[in-house]
């Protein structure tokens, strides 16, 4: 049923009214979101809307309508792709390098048409996937790749869970058949975190936004298209009937964002070469803060009338050119594997080349990710590899040319110790990353550590923020946090921003901060994964540090919140000789704490069960919650799942509620709150 049926039928029950309202609404809302870049409500208002829609389609299912916003999550599942083909050609552009080519390009056409200077549309080449989306009377009913050109292939189960393509157009004067063309992508920031999903899951990671979004529209299941993060941009029509007619390019593209299609806010019309190249310059210096790849500029002539008159050659318009950008992959030598220790200890390998130009910049070093990628990829010492940068994105190695490997090349290993302070090296179950397990010594982690040691959450030295980390490391006036205590009241003094009376403070927190509880100093260790939840059940399971630092695995999981992944980070942490050495230094320099009752395997009385907050409280802050449950034992998590105990709801709570509810999850009020809290256990 179509959303016109759904209208005509809007009088025959209340239910249709409101529904046909709700998709109107989110219609709306997804055309200021994706469109405008201007959302009027917030996403969790949104998500209250969506879900209220979902509701009543799940309750009533005739009331669902193909073009309806909550048709986004797939789940259709091909045999294999349909061919279509288009009903005119998806052709390719000429392609200019330098300036002299873009001026023969308007040459020619001052040449056929005696205009000049010409009236150019210009808009970013995206660096993304062609598609052709077919709407009939304002739906949505077919989408294709551009495939040779001539026939692609029909994909339109999965373009319909792409959130930024409008399943039917809005506003007036809609074409009775409108064909949209333009460019699937990844932005950036979404690719960065597809990759960083794809390491957590062991899976093998994107080259490049391209490639991943290629491979996401072209999946046959589309509800795992679905989950990957695809944009769309349009960049023009390819076909029109009915409606108003449109005599310039421009107003086209502007009457298409009417309708609620995405087109780019780059686009802008200019005259003459000169502007073209200003434009171009623009755009190469701005590239790299881009929410999206682009690889060059993309001109087309204004007038349709003009390009009508300039027409085709056999495989591109002459109206049309595309100004690249210089190329961002090279080929060099790989000189040698390095490891880089981040601040939170991760070592990533690192390829030292053979400098090469990339995209207009000399690269000598380029990140390889993590020893995976390094053995996925197979590069060893010696190869010739292809380099890519993109902006000012870290330079990485794509792949290595196996025609060209040099005899008795040998396959890279990932050392066994930390290459800053020899401690080992740890690689946790199920993980891509390495890290060096010298928290409290490595020199290549020492800020980190630091700050984390003083942190609000660790011992909580008040004063003592980033910035003046940073100063103090910098300085050589702190190696470990055990020489925080040793600092004296003239070396603050010297400080940028650090004058007499903020030094007498720092001093004054320093003194409190040595007593402290064993769970604070715990967590202020930065062992890996032990956050506040666990380094209380540690501290309550042995009562002080030395027999928590002489437990083996199999004891310590028998902590509660403590798994195979997390003792094993304990036992290495403290198998450490610098980390012990820092800690009997801390307890030397007066950092203390009360023992605490042992109390074994016995268990507080919410141990084992998570609890989610959300919405606005009106009897007690969030921070105030969460210390008592956890008080209590229980774990307080962002966000809701099956193995939620409960929800616990004040105003607002938005869509963490739905989940709760359709997840079968209890929610709780305020009032259910302090009876948990307040109960005799």
């Amino acid at each position: 049923m179509t959303q016109d049926m759904a209208e005509n039928r809007a009088e025959e029950h209340p239910l249709v009214l409101q529904a046909t309202a709700l998709r109107q609404q989110l219609n709306h809302h997804n055309y200021r979101y994706y469109t405008l870049d201007d959302p009027e409500i917030s996403d969790a208002a949104y998500d209250q809307l969506f879900a209220e829609l979902l509701k009543l389609e799940q309750a009533s299912p005739e009331l669902k309508t193909d073009d309806s916003p909550t048709q986004r999550v797939g789940g259709e599942i091909l045999p294999e792709f349909q061919s279509v083909t288009h009903e005119q050609p998806m052709t390719s552009l000429d392609n200019a390098f330098e300036r002299k080519q873009m001026t023969e390009f308007e040459r020619r056409i001052v040449e056929r048409s005696a205009v000049s200077p010409v009236e150019y549309v210009v808009e970013p080449k995206l660096d993304g996937l062609a598609l052709s989306l077919l709407y009939e009377d304002g739906v949505l009913v077919r989408g294709a790749t551009r495939g040779d050109g001539t026939q692609g292939e029909d994909v339109t189960a999965n373009i319909r869970t792409i959130s930024s393509i409008p399943l039917c157009l809005i506003g007036e004067q809609i074409p009775q058949r409108l064909e949209v063309r333009g460019e699937v992508f990844i932005a950036k920031a979404d690719f960065e975190q597809l990759n960083r999903q794809q390491s957590a899951k062991g899976e093998k990671r994107f080259a490049n936004p391209r490639n991943a979004a290629a491979g996401s529209l072209r999946q046959l299941d589309s509800s795992i298209t679905a989950k990957r993060p695809l944009s769309f941009i349009s960049y023009g029509v390819g076909l029109m009937q009915g409606g108003a007619s449109y005599s310039h390019y421009n107003q086209l593209m502007e009457q298409l964002a009417h309708w609620g299609v995405p087109i780019s806010p780059e686009l802008k019309v200019v005259k003459g070469v000169a502007a073209c190249e200003a434009v171009y310059l623009d755009l190469q210096q701005r590239r790299s803060i881009l929410r999206y790849e682009i690889d060059g500029v993309v001109y087309k002539v204004n007038d349709f009338a003009l390009q009508e008159l300039l027409g085709f050659t056999a495989r591109a318009p002459r109206w049309a050119i595309a100004w690249k950008f210089p190329a961002e992959e090279a080929t060099t030598t790989l000189l040698a594997i390095d490891l880089q220790v981040g601040r939170t200890g991760a070592l990533t390998p690192v390829a030292r080349l053979k400098s090469v130009e990339v995209g207009g910049v000399t690269v000598s070093n380029a990140t390889l990710h993590n020893e995976d990628e390094v053995q996925r990829k197979d590069v060893r010492v010696g190869d010739t590899v292809v380099v890519r940068r993109a902006g000012d994105v870290i330079p990485e190695v794509v792949r290595m040319v196996p025609e060209q490997r040099p005899e008795n090349t040998q396959i890279w290993v990932m050392p066994q110790q930390c290459p800053a302070c020899g401690s080992s090296a740890v690689r946790e179950l199920d993980k891509a990353v390495v890290r060096c397990s010298g928290g409290l010594f490595c020199p290549a982690q020492r800020k980190e550590a630091v700050w984390h040691f003083a942190s609000r959450k660790g011992l909580d030295i008040e004063g003592l923020g980033q910035k003046l980390v940073e100063q103090l490391v910098e300085r050589d006036l702190v190696q470990t946090p055990a020489d925080l205590f040793l600092l004296k009241l003239e070396q603050l003094s010297t400080l940028e921003r650090m004058g007499p009376k903020s030094a007498t403070n720092l001093v004054e927190s320093l003194q409190k901060g040595r007593s402290t509880t064993l769970p604070r100093f715990l967590y202020a260790l930065g062992i890996p994964e032990v956050g506040e939840a666990t380094a209380r059940s540690l501290a309550h399971f042995f009562g002080d540090l030395p027999p928590l630092m002489e437990a083996t695995a199999e004891l310590l999981e028998q902590v509660d919140d403590v798994g195979m992944v997390v003792a094993q980070n304990i036992v290495t942490f403290f198998q450490q000789s610098h980390n012990r050495s820092v800690i009997v230094a801390l307890q030397r320099a007066g950092v203390q704490w009360p023992k605490i009752e042992q109390q074994g395997a016995v268990t507080l009385p919410l141990t084992g069960s998570t609890y989610v907050v959300t919405g606005t409280l009106q009897q007690m802050k969030r921070a105030e919650v969460k210390a008592q449950l956890q008080a209590l034992g229980a774990k307080v998590a962002g966000s809701v799942s099956t193995k939620t105990t409960a929800l616990i709801c004040g105003a607002d709570p938005g869509s963490k509620r739905d989940k709760a509810l359709s997840l079968g999850v209890p929610v709780l009020d305020e009032m259910d709150l302090q009876q948990l809290l307040e109960s005799d256990y």
